[in-house]
């Protein structure tokens, strides 16, 4: 019984961990539409593209962290080691919101970028 809660204990720590391992992606540089060149739009799409991948990479990796410290919680035979898991759930949840809200965030900055660039070359 005392090897059981022992691994019980590991594995609520393992889920906290597994949530400091995910690692967020740098928010990409997105250029101003109102003085960007062509160039620097293309430069700038192709930095949300690749912030958007490696964020879909930290997603999963938060995924993993809370599913596992779920389980951990539901499993677990004492109130402690349940409630460790439970802040591990808790905290890798809320980074995941984040990081799908900074998601949002960047995908609406360079869309108004975009609109701007566009209203400044209908202007020409």
């Amino acid at each position: 019984m005392r090897i059981l809660r022992c691994a019980v204990l590991v594995a609520a720590m393992g889920a906290a961990a597994s949530h400091a391992d995910c690692e967020a992606p740098d928010e990409p540089n997105i250029p101003d539409g109102a003085n960007a060149s062509m160039q620097d739009m293309l430069d700038g799409q192709e930095s949300v593209k690749t912030f958007q991948a490696a964020n879909m990479d930290y997603l999963r990796c938060l995924e993993a962290a809370f599913t596992e410290a779920e389980k951990t919680a539901k499993n677990a035979e004492e109130k402690t080691e349940a409630a460790r898991a439970m802040v591990a759930y808790s905290k890798a949840v809320e980074a995941y919101n984040a990081a799908v809200s900074k998601e949002e965030s960047v995908a609406g900055e360079f869309n108004t970028q975009i609109r701007e660039y566009q209203a400044r070359s209908a202007d020409k």
